[in-house]
């Protein structure tokens, strides 16, 4: 299994619960083998398969929750 990794930056987050919760919510989706998000730095990676999951559909699924996310 081949995986990618990409780094974003989010914003709409309070505080580290909705860091938290983002890398939970990644975490979860079929696919993907690594997510973390960093509060402080506004910043998160996540590490997915892409013949299992589009990156799109990884950050439409936190847009849905409230957040923006964007590649960097």
């Amino acid at each position: 299994m081949a995986t990618t990794k990409i780094q974003f930056e989010v914003q709409g987050m309070h505080c580290g619960a909705c860091a938290t919760s983002i890398q939970m919510l990644l975490s979860m989706q079929e696919g993907v083998t690594k997510a973390s998000v960093d509060y402080d730095s506004k910043k998160g990676e996540v590490e997915y398969d892409p013949e299992k999951v589009k990156i799109e559909d990884l950050f439409k699924t936190v847009e849905e929750i409230g957040y923006k996310i964007t590649k960097i």
